[in-house]
């Protein structure tokens, strides 16, 4: 993107009318949902496990990017997916959808870098296999403005840390819409942590051992300190019962979790989510075919596992613990024990909940 056209579309950014995330009830965290009636949504949930707004998708939804001060978020395209619809959450109003641009595929999962005003959207290019990051201008009415590389292959989730250094999940296999759900290449994946400046430049890369290559890097939480752990989905046997969290910080090596063997198996090799507690002193990882939550230390260390069919979704909690969703329509706390919240009858929760930090 130009120096010009980024300057542009931080001014037209400027002009827009503010409202806050407090117009729609102050939500947590933004989660999408299968309904009773076959139909999606996207939600904002409060802390309390409480239904702060609903907002109709026009198909199923996996994560979103939840605007850092509006009361706006992109919900995505379950992955492969080739739609991103911008949500006003106040009104209810899609403000614009996003098409891939041919050849590519959302990953289905998004950040906000420039204050807000660029949304980074993880993409594949089915072509040649790398991994790309779409730029789109929010004061531009959402125009795509341009692109980055991801540094890799199959990136799933990005995130944002500071100084707008982005973190890219690259899963190292490929991919295609065509055959959804089959994964292409795993003979040669080659999975990584990529740390990308907002203009493309790789600043750093981890990878892990060789007998560790079929462990596809998925999803990313942010600790403090630059503390960034990521979650992994095995591709191998999963009675291996091999590390799926790593811990890393820029300019060291990365660590790998001490989950009992046991544990491990337990989860199938599958990473679905990863959070970091308020305080970042604790970590943990989500399995839905498992049905289980393995939580750790900010080093590594396993603390406990909580047994829960078919959850996935984890979320910060403010004050301790975790806000856990799954499948069945419960929402969960977890604070060293389970404290159901609410059970929606009918309603299937996604992957992800998405924390809203204003």
């Amino acid at each position: 993107m130009r120096r010009r056209g980024f300057l542009t579309a931080l001014l037209a950014g400027a002009m827009a009318p503010r409202l806050s995330w407090a117009d729609v009830g102050s939500p947590a965290v933004l989660g999408a949902a299968r309904e009773a009636g076959g139909g999606y949504a996207l939600f904002g949930i409060g802390a309390d496990g409480t239904d702060r707004f609903r907002i109709p998708l026009p198909a199923r939804g996996h994560a979103a990017a939840a605007h850092p001060t509006a009361p706006e978020a992109v919900a995505f395209a379950r992955s492969p997916g080739s739609f991103a619809v911008v949500l006003n959450c106040v009104t209810g109003a899609v403000l614009a959808r996003l098409e891939a641009p041919e050849g590519r595929h959302f990953y289905g999962h998004g950040t906000f870098i420039a204050g807000g005003e660029i949304l980074c959207t993880s993409e594949n290019d089915f072509a040649t296999g790398q991994g790309r990051m779409g730029l789109w201008s929010r004061g531009l009415g959402w125009r795509r403005v341009g692109e980055i590389p991801t540094h890799g292959i199959g990136p799933h989730e990005i995130r944002r840390m500071a100084g707008d250094v982005l973190v890219a999940a690259n899963g190292g296999y490929r991919s295609h819409p065509a055959q959804p759900g089959v994964k292409l290449d795993l003979d040669r994946m080659r999975p990584n942590l990529a740390y990308v400046s907002a203009d493309g430049a790789l600043l750093e890369k981890v990878e892990l051992a060789d007998d560790l290559r079929p462990n596809s890097i998925r999803h990313i939480a942010l600790g403090r300190d630059g503390l960034v752990g990521f979650g992994m989905q095995w591709q191998g046997d999963p009675a291996e019962g091999v590390p799926l969290l790593g811990l890393h910080r820029r300019g060291a090596a990365p660590v790998l979790d001490r989950m009992p063997v046991h544990e491990a198996r337990a989860m199938a090799g599958y990473v679905g989510s990863v959070a970091f507690d308020a305080a970042g002193d604790q970590v943990a990882i989500s399995s839905p075919r498992g049905g289980r939550v393995q939580v750790f230390d900010d080093t590594g260390r396993h603390l406990q596992a909580i047994l829960r069919e078919d959850v996935c979704g984890i979320a910060a909690v403010a004050g301790g613990g975790f806000l856990l969703s799954d499948g069945l329509g419960g929402l969960m706390r977890a604070d060293g024990q389970i404290r159901p919240l609410a059970k929606r009858p009918g309603r299937a929760w996604d992957h992800h909940l998405v924390p809203v930090s204003a």
